[in-house]
């Protein structure tokens, strides 16, 4: 065996982020990829994977421990030297958002889920002071979700070892029993009453992911705080769908082969649009009052994985064509299956899409990832009869569903992107334009 020193690996652009779980102690005989500790920052919740197997030495790292890249997390006894080849952490739940919808199309699965959160706003007290959370044993990710759910921490029941309180602490309080104080953003909103279904026949309980229960508050949150609505329109892709058969063949024969599905497309007609209504490339400011115009064009799209839901992010997309959006859409959800995205790849996205593709339906309204201000629904495309001035004739079309932050964005405004969009889709020359 050797004694090697375990660091974190690259986590990206991430400094100081708090360590809130070590799932192993001195003496764990550990398997090469088993979770040593995971990590929270503001975009991602990771887990840091054990490069070799062996057996835990020193434990150099506790919870609340701020952390970053190359930092020495524990000492390990390996088996075998660990691969030169850096180690990505597997990171599976995205705070930012993301969606419970599907995202499938012919080659791509995937659900919208979305992105990226705001920062907390301070708890006030009935005077307007800040609540001191300072005598409170409680880890910085614990302190965070307080403050974002609006929880006096002061006031939650501690069942964690030496009195800490803990993330179920803190979701226990704000759901439970009438001394529970209504968070902010769902003030006067009742809890379901519990029911005891067994009563009425046989059940199975089976627990939440881990995506699923990071993943749930922030979409609770983002649809009680965002007035949404959905603009629905379609588009007739008949012509490109012939073009985008074409492409996913030569793909195929190609010695690198790769697929072309038509969220490629979407992806580059949604850049396009974008740049014309950059009020949908927007979020607020955090008082509310101004809007933050991005000059860049990241997409998210969501990746289905055994997990749940993951949103990868195809940054500057507005400098990449078809076929290279393509490539790297064929890439990320592989990784995202694998579970091997790093949190760089799923923050920073400016606008998401959510498409049902293969799967069918006929529209639906996807929630929107706050602090985005606008989400693209797709679902699949049927043939219908078209009139063309003359005659009826079958064309393929494409329903659309734009869901929009009605604070940001008004009907006609809306109205105006959607038209747009199925425009460019239903000649992709535009694209050259």
């Amino acid at each position: 065996m050797s004694k090697i020193e375990v660091k974190v690996p690259d986590i990206g652009d991430f400094k100081g982020v708090p360590v809130i779980e070590v799932l192993v102690k001195p003496g764990d005989v550990i398997k090469a990829e088993d979770p040593l500790i995971v990590l929270e920052s503001d975009k991602a919740t990771m887990e840091v994977p054990a490069p070799a197997s062996g057996r835990v030495g020193e434990v150099l790292v506790k919870i609340g421990d701020k952390v970053a890249e190359g930092v020495a997390i524990l000492t390990l006894e390996a088996e075998s030297a660990p691969a030169p080849a850096p180690v990505t952490p597997a990171a599976p739940p995205p705070e930012r958002r993301e969606q419970p919808i599907a995202v499938t199309d012919e080659f791509d699965a995937g659900k919208a889920a979305p992105a990226m959160k705001p920062g907390p706003a301070p708890l006030l007290g009935p005077r307007g002071a800040l609540v001191d959370f300072g005598a409170v044993f409680a880890s910085p990710a614990v302190r965070r979700l307080a403050r974002e759910l609006d929880v006096d921490l002061t006031k939650v029941p501690a069942s964690g070892e030496k009195g800490r309180v803990t993330k179920e602490d803190v979701k226990k309080f704000l759901g439970g029993g009438a001394a529970a104080p209504a968070a902010a953003s769902g003030a006067g909103i009742p809890e379901i009453p519990a029911i005891d279904f067994s009563k009425f026949g046989p059940i199975e309980e089976k627990p939440l992911s881990r995506i699923k229960k990071l993943s749930g508050p922030f979409l609770h949150r983002s649809w009680l705080n965002v007035p949404a609505v959905t603009q629905n329109d379609e588009a007739d892709i008949t012509d490109l769908e012939e073009f985008r058969k074409k492409l996913d063949d030569e793909g195929k024969k190609a010695k690198e082969a790769y697929r072309v599905s038509l969220l490629p497309f979407l992806v580059r007609a949604s850049v396009a649009v974008l740049k014309e209504f950059p009020d949908f490339n927007s979020s607020l400011s955090p008082n509310k009052d101004a809007l933050i115009h991005k000059k860049y064009w990241n997409i998210g799209f969501a990746a289905d994985t055994p997990e749940g839901l993951v949103v990868p992010v195809i940054k500057d997309a507005d400098k990449k064509g078809v076929l290279q959006i393509a490539k790297e859409l064929g890439e990320l959800s592989t990784r995202a299956r694998a579970g091997k995205l790093s949190p760089a790849e799923m923050s920073g996205a400016t606008f998401t899409i959510s498409s049902l593709g293969g799967i069918g339906g006929t529209s639906f309204s996807p929630i929107v990832n706050a602090p985005e201000v606008a989400i693209l629904g797709v679902v699949r495309s049927k043939m219908a009869p078209v009139w063309n001035g003359k005659e009826f004739v079958p064309r393929l079309m494409l329903p659309l569903s734009l869901s929009y932050d009605h604070r940001v964005v008004d009907g006609a405004a809306a109205a105006r992107f959607a038209r747009a969009l199925a425009t460019v889709l239903e000649d992709i020359r535009r694209l050259a334009l």
